[in-house]
């Protein structure tokens, strides 16, 4: 698949990753290409050669929303997130399948951040409303991006709950990426339900500030 991300974030380019190792075509956009970390991700990926060489590439974020012609991903910080929507232009995103990585934090109160909305709305349902032509699903936001890609527990396979309006963009994110990666996916319905998730994401980063480890993953027990 030909797969445009919106931020090049330490979530962008570990996803990026993950995506090049399963063949699918990459183009991370950001606000600066001259940044050093993205400098850095595509100058290892150029060292590799070969087929994953070809398919890594880096863009403005209006570029990687127009390069997504399978699927754009969303991976910018929630304070940046409605300008780079702006930015990568919603017609660009408009049919598509959008993964909305994204988590509602507020940090003006110190560690560990708040939800920077009410349990009425969601970042998932805000950019949902942002691209009104796109098939928005939630996911990859309960988790450390360190196990987004092939997560390895003793327990087995943590649980990787998704929603969205589109059940077939659904079944397309699971078939072709969440499953490739390990993940046991369960959806929890529409878009509505991101009102759970991110605040389940915030339930994982306080175990985070309190441990201080981020080897910690949602797993569904069933009887």
């Amino acid at each position: 698949m030909k797969i445009g991300i919106i931020g090049s974030g330490e979530v962008g380019r570990r996803l990026a990753d993950g995506l090049l190792d399963l063949g699918h075509e990459v183009k991370i956009g950001t606000r600066d290409t001259s940044k050093k970390e993205v400098a850095e991700w595509i100058d290892k990926h150029r060292k590799k050669g070969g087929k994953e060489s070809a398919n890594a590439s880096i863009g403005t974020f209006a570029e990687a929303a127009s390069f997504g012609d399978d699927l754009i991903i969303l991976s910018t910080s929630w304070s940046g997130t409605s300008n780079a929507i702006e930015m990568a232009g919603p017609s660009n995103m408009s049919g598509k399948v959008i993964i909305d990585t994204i988590n509602p934090l507020d940090f003006s109160q110190g560690l560990p951040p708040r939800m920077a909305v009410g349990h009425g709305d969601s970042a998932a349902e805000i950019n949902q409303r942002l691209i009104p032509g796109a098939k928005v699903v939630k996911g990859f936001n309960i988790v450390g991006n360190p196990h987004m890609v092939h997560p390895d527990f003793p327990g087995g396979p943590p649980t990787m709950f998704i929603c969205g309006n589109d059940e077939q963009a659904k079944k397309k994110v699971t078939d072709n990426i969440l499953t490739p990666f390990g993940w046991e996916t369960i959806d929890i319905g529409g878009i509505e339900g991101a009102r759970l998730l991110e605040p389940l994401a915030l339930l994982w980063i306080t175990h985070y500030f309190r441990t201080g480890t981020g080897n910690h993953a949602f797993k569904l027990l069933r009887k």
